[in-house]
């Protein structure tokens, strides 16, 4: 669980996020926003891309946050986390830096592939790749590692309808706690809770239904 307390973000002098006192505990979490709400500055503070300047972000109470061994990250643009030019490649940098043995590296990567239905992209170069099975692999990156959490930054975005389903099906599966920042609403309308960001600050947070349309009409007025 990670509790956010008195958290505030600024930027060159202006106040990007302000006021966060929250937990988050629940299996999905979406978060809307309009541009420039704060909500991808909030996604990134949940596993310690974007530090607070005032208050804390801490993972189930560890004064030390504990953000980046429990909390995986999977960004709009997939070929912004890709480093290696071959999938194989890719899915062993994280666990090489965590020094694993080799047969627990291969162990991990082959439950990964396999789970998400993508073994046979395991030697492909990953500029050959279609944008929906770039997401898959970047997920794959995250899972390997085997986080607790998983924070996705509008991972649709560049997808068409049938990848955007695949990669929903996929999310809908894991067991890991899901915290998305999405414009297509009609994704988090199954989830457990939505935190609605305006200029900084949160002003919605409960059901999914109520949050959403609060911010449709908001949005049209």
């Amino acid at each position: 669980m990670i509790t956010l307390a008195g958290v505030g973000v600024e930027k060159a002098g202006r106040s990007v996020l302000a006021g966060l006192d929250l937990r988050i505990a629940e299996r999905r979490v979406g978060i809307v926003g309009r541009n420039g709400s704060g909500k991808s500055t909030f996604a990134r503070l949940l596993n310690g891309l974007e530090k607070p300047t005032t208050g804390t972000v801490t993972w189930n109470g560890d004064p030390d946050g504990g953000l980046r061994r429990h909390v995986g990250f999977v960004f709009q643009n997939p070929e912004h986390q890709i480093v290696y030019p071959i999938v194989q490649e890719d899915l062993e940098f994280g666990l090489k830096n965590l020094k694993l043995p080799v047969p627990v590296m291969r162990e991990r990567i082959d439950e990964v592939l396999a789970r998400l239905e993508i073994a046979h992209l395991r030697d492909r170069f990953t500029h050959q790749l279609s944008g929906g099975e770039l997401q898959l692999v970047a997920l794959a990156g995250v899972l390997v590692m085997k986080p607790s959490m998983i924070v996705f930054d509008e991972p649709t975005t560049l997808l068409d309808l049938r990848n955007t389903n695949l990669l929903m099906k996929v999310v809908s599966g894991l067991e890991q706690q899901v915290v998305m920042v999405s414009h297509d609403l009609a994704l988090l309308r199954e989830f457990d809770r939505v935190l609605h960001f305006e200029e900084g600050r949160l002003v919605g947070d409960g059901q999914p239904g109520p949050i959403i349309d609060d911010y449709i009409a908001r949005s049209l007025a």
